[in-house]
C-alpha cells in the first residue's frame, strides 16, 4: 500500500487506448489524451483571463490532469455508447466513482486521501474551470476523429464522433475561449485545401449554421 501503486499506475494508462475495437490508424493513449488536454486547457484559460475572467489556474491543472485517471479500472467506453443515453452515462459515473473510492482507500495514506478524493472526483462541473476543461475533452477528442478523417480512414463512426464533439463545444459559445476556437482555430481548420476535408467542412458549417452564436465572423 501507498503512493508507489499510483506512481506504478500511471505507467498503466499509457497501455489503455481510446475508441477500442474500431481500426485507427493512430491509437491514442488514455495518459496521450490526459496530456492534450492539459495543453488545450492551458490555451482556452489563458483566452478567459485575457477576457478578464478570474481563472483558478491551480483548479484547473489539477482537474486536467486527472479528468480521466478512473479510466485505469474501467477502460475507455466509446463515446457514442457512453452519451447513448442520460441513465447509462450516470451508470458509467457512479461505477467509476466507486471504484476511484475503493482504490483510495486501499492504496492512498490517509493524509493524502481527502485531497486526492477532491482531484479524483468529476472535474466537469459548473464553474469555469470545470467548462474549460468539458470544452478541452471535446477538442481533443475531435482532433482525434479529424485526424483519422483526414488519413483517409473509412470508418463512418469518426464522422460521428467529430459531429458530437463539435455539437457539445457549440453549446459552450457563451466562453470567449470557444469563440476564439470556432471562429479562428475552427476556420483555419475548414479552410485547409485538402480534398480529404470536404465532409469535415460540410458538416461543420451545417452545425455552425444551426447556433447563430457560434456562426465565424466574415473577414
Amino acid at each position: 500500500m501507498g503512493i508507489h501503486k499510483y506512481f506504478q499506475s500511471l505507467s498503466d494508462l499509457e497501455g489503455i487506448y481510446r475508441c477500442p475495437g474500431v481500426f485507427k490508424y493512430q491509437e491514442h493513449s488514455v495518459a496521450s489524451h490526459s496530456f492534450k488536454v492539459a495543453t488545450i486547457v492551458q490555451f482556452l484559460a489563458t483566452v478567459e483571463a485575457e477576457d478578464g475572467q478570474d481563472v483558478d489556474w491551480k483548479t484547473v491543472y489539477e482537474k486536467a490532469i486527472n479528468h480521466d485517471y478512473s479510466e485505469l479500472f474501467t477502460g475507455d467506453i466509446k463515446t457514442p455508447v457512453k452519451y447513448a443515453l442520460p441513465k447509462l452515462r450516470e451508470l458509467f459515473s457512479q461505477v467509476e466513482g466507486s471504484m476511484t473510492q475503493e482504490y483510495l482507500d486501499k492504496e492512498f495514506p490517509k493524509q493524502f486521501r481527502q485531497v486526492y478524493e477532491a482531484r479524483f472526483k468529476e472535474g466537469k462541473d459548473r464553474s469555469l474551470e470545470g467548462r474549460i476543461l468539458a470544452v478541452a475533452d471535446k477538442i481533443d477528442l475531435l482532433y482525434e476523429a479529424y485526424g483519422e478523417i483526414q488519413k483517409g480512414n473509412p470508418e463512418p463512426l469518426f464522422f460521428q464522433i467529430y459531429k458530437e464533439a463539435l455539437t457539445s463545444i457549440i453549446q459552450f459559445s457563451d466562453m470567449a475561449s470557444v469563440r476564439y476556437f470556432i471562429h479562428v482555430i475552427l476556420k483555419e481548420m475548414i479552410e485547409e485545401e485538402i480534398t480529404s476535408h470536404t465532409r469535415i467542412k460540410s458538416i461543420t458549417e451545417h452545425l455552425l449554421r444551426a447556433d447563430k452564436n457560434a456562426s465565424p465572423s466574415e473577414d
